[in-house]
């Protein structure tokens, strides 16, 4: 059976339009369901800028996932019984690999700036689009997405710290075994449970980790809501909506849609910080929206007949 929801792909030739349509609109609601999740991480980024001087980068993350985990424990309520060992272990391993990615993240942008970071960082799920491409076109909206991100955040790769290049490219691989195991979870748990499981490791592996590498402090009564604002904009938004499109979208499609993020957050510095984009961003935003279009858009190769 397929890791995707429906069962795998659809057959040739399928009876009738409203089956042949199917797809297109469970991949159009995935992609409503990532730009929601992008938009999300833009305010939650807002509110975790507001809450670091209060209570550090580390502070931060260990808060973030830790509220996060407690709210889908609290709303999913997880069924201990009926699962192997197997999808226990898949579920830890997401987990792990959520929090890793996170301080990863942290400790390249501590370094370095984030444009180039996340550019770096992108590598991850495109290289996952190449090695697992079964269409002769995944290749080309790869590279095109890459290219547009590359043009978007050029200016900052000049001078850029070796540290912080070693962690950008360490997010890069976790990111990329973040959306393989979120496959596995989705299709192993029910609903968001799984999700709800490796959120709390991830908030048990994230207080080491945050004493480890720097100061972790409680924040100030009056900043709970501010905390809570950047659980659910920066952790749970995001990763409930990309569990749930990764039901319906491949792996290697769900990596060129991800090429979307440094374009929406340049547009979202047009829009809320009027910062002016020039002719070479405008041109990168086109590529990254061209490929993520052609990635979405162009149907999956079809079975050979048996």
């Amino acid at each position: 059976m397929s890791p995707y929801a429906g069962g795998g792909e659809p057959t040739v030739g399928a009876g009738n339009a409203s089956a042949r349509d199917t797809p297109v609109r469970g991949r159009a609601s995935a992609l409503a369901l990532l730009l929601g999740a992008d938009a999300a991480v833009q305010f939650g980024s807002a509110a975790a800028a507001l809450l670091i001087p209060e209570v550090g980068v580390w502070g931060v993350l260990v808060l973030r996932l830790t509220v996060s985990a407690a709210l889908l424990l609290a709303i999913c309520r997880p069924a201990l019984r009926g699962h192997a060992t197997g999808d226990w272990v898949v579920a830890g391993l997401l987990g792990l690999t959520l929090c890793a990615w996170n301080s990863c993240f942290y400790l390249a942008i501590e370094r370095m700036p984030l444009g180039p970071t996340v550019t770096l960082e992108l590598l991850g799920p495109l290289t996952l689009t190449l090695l697992g491409s079964r269409r002769a076109t995944d290749p080309l909206w790869a590279l095109l997405a890459l290219a547009g991100v590359f043009l978007l955040s050029k200016d900052g790769f000049d001078g850029l710290a070796p540290a912080g290049v070693a962690f950008a490219l360490c997010a890069a691989g976790l990111w990329a075994c973040y959306i393989q195991l979120s496959v596995r979870t989705g299709a192993r748990f029910r609903r968001l449970d799984g999700l709800a499981v490796a959120m709390a490791v991830a908030a048990a592996a994230s207080v080491p980790v945050g004493l480890a590498f720097g100061r972790v402090t409680f924040p100030e009564p009056g900043d709970i809501g501010l905390v809570v604002a950047v659980a659910v904009l920066s952790s749970v938004v995001p990763t409930a909506s990309e569990l749930i499109a990764l039901r319906t979208l491949p792996p290697v499609v769900f990596s060129v849609l991800m090429s979307l993020a440094p374009p929406a957050a340049a547009l979202a510095g047009l829009l809320v910080l009027d910062q002016a984009l020039t002719h070479l961003q405008w041109l990168a935003m086109v590529l990254v929206v061209l490929a993520c279009g052609g990635a979405l858009l162009t149907p999956a190769p079809a079975r050979r007949a048996r």
